[in-house]
């Protein structure tokens, strides 16, 4: 392997590191997001059925306790309760502005790495292959023939950088698309337990006023 690394030249050294860093990426956002996935469904109706009983307190407390943004931007708007519903909304809204870009951390970091890899193993072998050429031209120019041999070996070292960026590029694309489909699955439950929230504070405020 350290062999392969020295045939393809300097260009190797930045896809290994790209790879490195995808990896840690990968690894940190899995590890954020299964610490963020919770049953939405049961922790709403869990919400829902301590609000209708005025244990406001008791709602703050829940969402303390449960990880994850749903309940950060659950307790945001459960904090402005007896407030109209533009404020409880907007309180909503500002806890997302927050827990979204959390969510979305480094992705773009992914997204670079999965498209400059590919980039990068196609200059090292372009760079290989000029090394090629300038191999024939100096035998040529010293009446050596130029054996197959010759164009083989530099070719396909010349071909190893393109091996190792797709290498790289083909899973951190993968893992990328994989990563934003969940994070794009948790910002439609915080949407939907946003809005459940507000009209439960909503009717609770209806029903306190009759």
């Amino acid at each position: 392997m350290f062999s392969l690394i020295v045939k393809g030249g300097a260009v190797m050294y930045p896809i290994i590191l790209c790879s490195i860093i995808a990896l840690a990426i990968a690894i940190e956002k899995v590890y954020h997001l299964h610490r963020a996935k919770i049953d939405t469904r049961k922790f709403m109706d869990e919400i829902a059925n301590i609000l209708r009983r005025n244990k406001i307190m008791e709602a703050i407390e829940t969402c303390d306790k449960t990880p994850g943004p749903i309940a950060h931007i659950l307790k945001a708007g459960i904090l402005k309760h007896d407030r109209p519903k533009p404020e409880i909304k907007e309180a909503i809204e500002e806890a997302g502005l927050y827990e979204v870009p959390r969510m979305e951390k480094n992705l773009t970091a992914l997204a670079t790495i999965a498209h400059i890899s590919p980039l990068l193993g196609l200059l090292g072998t372009v760079v290989g292959m000029v090394g090629c050429f300038q191999v024939i031209q100096q035998k040529s120019t010293s009446f050596n023939p130029v054996s197959p041999g010759d164009l083989a070996g530099g070719i396909w070292a010349a071909l190893i950088t393109t091996v190792a960026g797709l290498t790289v590029a083909i899973p951190v694309y993968v893992a990328y698309n994989y990563l934003v489909s969940r994070v794009n699955g948790l910002v439609l439950d915080m949407e939907r337990s946003s809005t459940d929230l507000i009209n439960i504070l909503t009717q609770r405020g209806k029903d306190y006023e009759a």
